[in-house]
């Protein structure tokens, strides 16, 4: 009996994860994500991979977050048909986030065939709503801790790792007569103190690692808080009668960006402004955590006086693309919080279109922004960018906010690793860009002395021969 694990996705980049187990006859996928950022990330979405999507037997699911779980209805449309098995409150933003995430690539290949801007004839989506209806049909709710069996030698369990809501680090034993193994899938590892999500739980034992690398070289910046860099961001915006437009996830970021705009806006620190949440799909996020406040998911405190209490009091829902369009129409000053958080797709364009050109507003990014991204591009102060094919003039104040991020930094993701005194064999770094996943391994390797390695896309190991 062997044990074989493939790296087929997340690779030297940060989106796309997705590992393959193989133990003997059965064949597990951990993660089925999108890649996102640069064209050629993004055209990874679209090839086969090297085995086919008919002979996985089921995927299990560290979190709900799109590069994560974004590529299942491809692996759907592609012939798989096995069970998904994830937690519950994953599950309940894995419906919003795959409907939604079917419809952008709808609309998106729509709009190109409409303008004409696609190479290809017609612009197809990389799947259908009909394909993600189909994949979250596959859904099947597991328990933190729980251990589940998928073979008499071969069970998994998922625990905690804060970072949204639902998310967990995945343990994977495998046991032959002879042999055994205990491999760890870190998932996305949260931050420490934060306020809404837990804190991650202590790692698991593990004989070999799988871990996280996105912010393996830095550190957050905590030298100015985060109601602070907003306040500085917004308050001139607010005087010039502009309008502030934060990109945001709409999972995990714009609950918390909603809830400390409320605690300036009461506490007078900020003015009673209106805030717009544009995003049907945040919307509905929102009400998924007010409905699982336990100790494995959320801070109880925040949640105390029912989910509401995430909001301003001038706060407006906007469901429906009448109700977005009618934002094109009011006056500053006024926030709008909309997704996607790298900018790389959904209503969050148009609203960037029409600001963007304004140099009385102010455009915020809050969160990691993926090399080739139209977040990334403003960040690295490009000159114009490209929405629907148009180059558009980059006119508005371009701000980053730092200290928000879900992902541990470098001393987190150390303090997560210390968490624990097992020693592991060895450790694959994957989830961060090549600097980051190399200056992580040299660290892992200096302070730690363990082994540390930064696999190419499609490595394959043998764990067990």
């Amino acid at each position: 009996m062997t044990l074989t694990l493939g790296f087929h996705g997340a690779a030297r980049t940060v989106t796309g994860s997705r590992y393959r187990l193989d133990t003997g006859g059965m064949r597990t996928v951990i993660d089925a994500g999108l890649f996102q950022g640069y064209k050629k990330l993004r055209k990874l979405n679209w090839r086969n991979v090297p085995f086919e999507a008919d002979t996985v037997d089921q995927v299990v699911l560290t979190h709900a977050h799109i590069d994560h779980i974004g590529l299942l209805p491809r692996m759907v449309k592609n012939g798989f048909h096995g069970n998904v098995y994830t937690t519950g409150a994953s599950i309940e933003l894995a419906r919003l986030l795959l409907k939604d995430s079917a419809k952008i690539h709808e609309e998106d290949a729509a709009y190109a065939n409409k303008k004409g801007y696609s190479r290809h004839r017609p612009a197809l989506p990389l799947y259908t709503s009909e394909d993600a209806e189909h994949a979250i049909s596959l859904l099947k709710p597991v328990e933190y801790y729980q251990w589940l069996e998928l073979s008499d030698n071969f069970k998994i369990r998922w625990q905690p790792a804060g970072h949204i809501l639902g998310a967990a680090s995945i343990e994977a034993h495998y046991q032959t007569a002879a042999k055994s193994c205990r491999v760890l899938f870190s998932g996305d590892i949260g931050r420490y103190d934060m306020p809404l999500h837990i804190d991650p739980k202590p790692r698991a034992d593990c004989d070999v690692l799988i871990c996280e690398s996105t912010y393996g070289n830095r550190e957050h910046d905590r030298s100015i808080s985060v109601e602070d860099q907003l306040c500085e961001a917004i308050e001139g915006t607010i005087k010039l009668k502009g309008t502030v437009l934060i990109p945001a996830f709409a999972v995990g970021r714009t609950q918390q960006l909603t809830l400390i705009l409320r605690r300036l806006m009461n506490s007078g620190k900020l003015p009673q402004v209106p805030l717009h949440l544009d995003s049907p799909m945040a919307v509905s996020a929102t009400k998924i955590y007010g409905n699982h406040m336990d100790e494995h998911h959320l801070d109880e405190d925040v949640f105390a006086d029912g989910r509401e209490q995430l909001f301003p009091d001038m706060v407006t829902l906007h469901r429906t693309r009448d109700d977005s369009i009618a934002l094109n129409n009011l006056r500053g000053p006024r926030i709008i919080i909309s997704a996607s958080g790298m900018l790389t797709g959904g209503r969050v364009l148009h609203h960037l279109a029409r600001l963007v050109k304004k140099s009385k507003n102010t455009i915020i990014m809050a969160g990691y922004q993926a090399p080739g991204s139209r977040g990334r591009d403003l960040l690295e102060g490009k000159p114009t960018v490209k929405v629907h094919g148009r180059e558009i003039p980059v006119k508005a104040e371009i701000r980053s906010l730092s200290g928000l991020s879900a992902h541990a930094d470098r001393g987190e993701l150390f303090k997560w690793l210390k968490s624990n005194k097992n020693k592991p064999e060895k450790v694959y770094l994957t989830h961060g860009e090549p600097e980051s996943a190399f200056a992580f391994a040299r660290e892992i390797q200096r302070e730690l002395g363990w082994k540390a390695e930064v696999p190419n896309l499609d490595h394959k190991v043998k764990l067990i021969s």
